[in-house]
């Protein structure tokens, strides 16, 4: 079985209008709501948007059989005010994964957005994060490592102690998180590259902390293939032993787990090499940004899964891992 561990929701264009309703208003109107039917939410599932075909059709083709699905992240404006539009919209585009799962339960699994209203307590998110664990059935949620997203004001480093409510709930509740940024202010660093960065920083500042001694069971993956951290492994690590015995980056960095939202052979290699299989997590993020047809290959960029399977040094224990069982284990499928 392939399980793509990295999809975001397709939901209908009245989503989107709520979004920009509540921006519009600033609240002054209430809360409101979006209001679509189950066939709505079938046929957002499979328009063709971002790629050559819908989206089940996308993962149809390029053989995926599970994926889970979560909020479109540079859509989710975390900081914004008033506060209470971050916590409206993310409710609501919960509420729509969850009615996607239902409509498809065979393909999508559930990932909650958190409520991360850009200087707000992260205790606050708790409410919607239990609700989308207990209630709406899902597997995990997305972590924003910088709600003020980009804007000139800096979040705290996941190894700081204002994110270690979060991480008690998150062992509470035996879910992983999947890091991943979402709007940028900066048109320096637009979005896709702010996603990079942050992946990046967030590393950095896990394993150079006492967070993962802390909390030995918090599960964590990492987008993107871990954004620049493997491919500048050799800096990290030789800045690490100036820390003395058991300081080891690369040791820290592999009690993280990391997706494979790669669209080259070389990035796929290297990931994988650094970290091993077994922390790595099949992922395409299919359609996505990766979605345009490669004119080399004929295929859209997002088609990874022949990479990895081409790799000879790979066991087929290995590749399963990959594919199907640090999925399984993980998210508990």
């Amino acid at each position: 079985m392939i399980i793509d561990c990295h999809g975001h929701v397709s939901a209908p264009a009245e989503l989107w209008a709520y979004k920009a309703t509540i921006l519009a208003h600033r609240g002054a109107h209430g809360k409101g709501g979006v209001n679509v039917t189950d066939e709505q939410v079938r046929a957002a599932a499979n328009k063709k948007e971002m790629a050559p075909l819908g989206h089940l059709d996308m993962l149809k083709k390029y053989g995926t059989d599970r994926q889970l699905i979560s909020p479109r992240p540079f859509q989710m404006m975390h900081s914004q005010k008033p506060a209470r539009l971050v916590h409206w919209f993310t409710e609501e585009v919960n509420t729509m994964i969850s009615r996607s799962v239902q409509q498809f339960p065979d393909i999508f699994i559930g990932v909650g957005g958190l409520p991360q209203a850009a200087g707000e307590p992260i205790a606050n998110v708790f409410p919607e994060l239990e609700r989308c664990i207990k209630q709406l059935g899902f597997k995990g949620c997305l972590l924003n490592p910088d709600p003020f997203e980009n804007s000139g004001s800096e979040a705290p480093p996941l190894g700081e102690h204002y994110w270690y409510p979060l991480y008690e709930k998150l062992c509470e509740l035996d879910v992983p998180a999947h890091i991943h940024a979402t709007g940028s202010h900066s048109e320096r660093t637009p979005y896709t590259l702010h996603f990079i960065n942050e992946e990046s920083i967030a590393v950095y500042g896990l394993v150079n902390s006492n967070v993962l001694k802390d909390f030995p069971n918090l599960k964590i993956v990492v987008s993107h293939g871990g954004g620049c951290i493997p491919y500048q492994l050799g800096r990290f690590q030789s800045g690490s032993m100036r820390g003395g015995p058991g300081k080891s980056f690369r040791d820290g960095m592999r009690k993280l787990y990391y997706d494979t939202v790669l669209y080259t052979e070389g990035a796929l290699r290297l990931l994988i090499e650094t970290v091993g299989p077994e922390q790595c997590l099949f992922g395409a993020e299919c359609p996505g940004v990766g979605s345009a047809v490669n004119p080399e290959t004929g295929e859209t960029f997002d088609n990874v899964r022949p990479m990895i399977e081409n790799f000879d040094w790979l066991s087929a224990a290995q590749k399963k891992m990959i594919f199907e069982d640090n999925a399984r284990r993980l998210f508990k499928l």
